[in-house]
């Protein structure tokens, strides 16, 4: 659904990366485009990352432009997360990556929600689960309404409740601000708010490029879920999706198990993405499952001390 290019390559999502440690490349070859970040590491090495793409066509011929660029900036590693879902569509030439190794670990959610926005309001909340329509009328029936908002601080404050909630990390003020900064002025970023009697309940940042959205950032308070405000909150973010043209409105992030996993253990999980699954699958979508990560290892001592450091991180954020 959707020929638009991802978000994730966007001149915008390479300028706001580089607002925080990375720097952005583009590579273009006839039909075909990618932009590169790099991260520095240590002694002058970097690693290299393509988000998402490349984009377009023919990608054997952007090929050499990538690597000649990779070694000129001394990248340890190049990984690709490419922008498709499993299984690859035919027009997609897995031969680009002969001379990569297949990583399953990626840096973006390989399995998400899907939900397909070209079917009516009506329809739209046919396909929901009984429970997330009741959800979404009781919110609007308790008052709550949802509005556009800019009022980054309101949001930043339910974040901090979320995470000391939910117990995971939260990006800093100046992230949050800097994402809405650059992509909200050319209508690519919405800040939806839900308020009840003037006090914000929830908030999330709706993020809409040609044909398609996503969902990112989100947050709520601790005193009002009874409300509702969630549910009514991502209800109105669909409209408003489908309102700016997208077809397509990804959820972003479930925990990477088949569907029948997934549906026999939601009621039983609540580590890691278990609890946000319980609250997606009720919005209608598809899962979906992305591409893995494709490596090109230009140093093979520094990747593996590179993976031997990744795991230790694993093993710390597992015990505490």
């Amino acid at each position: 659904m959707g020929s638009s290019a991802h978000l994730l390559q966007s001149p915008e999502w390479g300028e706001f990366k580089s607002r925080f440690g990375w720097r952005a490349h583009l590579v273009t070859a006839s039909d075909c485009w990618a932009q590169v970040l790099f991260r520095k590491v240590a002694l002058g090495y970097t690693v290299a990352y393509i988000p998402k793409g490349p984009v377009g066509s023919g990608w054997d011929r952007l090929w050499p432009a990538v690597d000649a660029l990779c070694r000129q900036n001394r990248a340890v590693f190049l990984q690709v997360e490419p922008d498709f879902f499993e299984p690859a569509p035919a027009e997609i030439d897995l031969r680009w990556f002969n001379d990569f190794v297949i990583e399953p670990h990626t840096i973006q959610p390989r399995r998400t929600v899907l939900v397909d926005l070209r079917a009516d309001e009506a329809d739209l909340l046919a396909a929901m689960k009984q429970k997330t329509r009741y959800n979404i009328r009781l919110a609007e029936k308790k008052g709550v309404r949802v509005s556009q908002s800019n009022d980054l601080e309101a949001f930043y404050a339910l974040t901090q409740i979320t995470g000391a909630r939910d117990r995971f990390a939260v990006h800093s003020f100046a992230y949050y601000k800097t994402v809405f900064d650059l992509f909200a002025p050319k209508g690519q970023c919405f800040l939806l708010v839900a308020v009840h009697d003037d006090k914000p309940l929830a908030a999330l940042m709706l993020f809409v490029l040609d044909e398609r959205a996503w969902y990112f950032y989100g947050a709520s308070d601790d005193e009002s879920r009874n409300l509702m405000p969630t549910y009514l909150l991502q209800w109105e973010a669909m409209k408003l999706a489908k309102a700016k043209g997208a077809v397509s409105y990804d959820l972003w992030g479930v925990p990477d198990e088949d569907e029948e996993v997934l549906e026999r253990e939601f009621m039983n999980r609540s580590d890691g993405l278990w609890g946000v699954y319980r609250f997606k699958r009720g919005f209608g979508g598809e899962i979906k499952r992305s591409a893995p990560a494709y490596i090109k290892v230009y140093n093979r001592w520094l990747y593996q001390l590179y993976l031997w450091m990744r795991r230790g991180k694993a093993d710390g954020d597992a015990a505490g």
